[in-house]
């Protein structure tokens, strides 16, 4: 038996290969009527976690509950109620979700504060973890950090920001050193 492929148009075959643009998709939706775009949101509502999130957000917008349940992501990745697999993908994902649902600056600098410092108890209670680990968890900092000063929120967070340096030391792999050239190269001038 030999396998003959489908023959696509064309003009099709563009379609399914090229990612429409959000111009393309509003001249679509917009030849719909309400009924079926109530339909249409209520499928991805059902279908889709973070549209769920969104909506839920968007239509009833508690921002502290949002945000706890966001840190309980955050702490399971690095501390499971089962098992003991570090899990920082979850972790930085649990952010970047919490990010896209357009939380308030606080609310998303304190979210990646947490997330070091959660890396740090976890170093501190398990002793020294693998170079990746420390990567992660710095570039989180600085992360947090410049964001702390575009927002100009860092006022807010300076203290807990110096306990993550204090936390450090003597962790191994340059991270302590690492994270205190990061906080004086961009905060010096707001130290007290």
């Amino acid at each position: 038996m030999n396998f003959q492929p489908t023959k696509i148009p064309l003009r099709n075959w563009q379609l399914l290969t090229k990612t429409m643009s959000l111009t393309h998709i509003k001249t679509e939706l917009n030849k719909f009527d309400k009924i079926k775009l109530v339909e249409i949101i209520s499928d991805l509502y059902k279908k889709n976690k973070s549209v769920r999130e969104y909506f839920e957000f968007f239509i009833n917008p508690d921002e502290g509950a949002l945000f706890k349940k966001y840190r309980d992501k955050v702490f399971e990745g690095f501390f499971p109620k089962r098992g003991y697999e570090l899990k920082l993908k979850d972790s930085k994902q649990a952010i970047c979700n919490f990010k896209k649902i357009e939380p308030s600056a606080h609310l998303l600098a304190d979210l990646m504060l947490f997330y070091v410092e959660c890396g740090v108890k976890f170093t501190n209670d398990f002793g020294d973890i693998d170079k990746g680990f420390y990567f992660s968890v710095k570039k989180m900092y600085l992360q947090a950090l410049k964001f702390m000063q575009k927002e100009g929120i860092f006022d807010k967070f300076q203290k807990r920001a110096l306990k993550v340096i204090e936390d450090t030391n003597g962790i191994g792999w340059g991270f302590h050193d690492y994270l205190a050239e990061v906080f004086f190269d961009y905060y010096s001038e707001e130290i007290d």
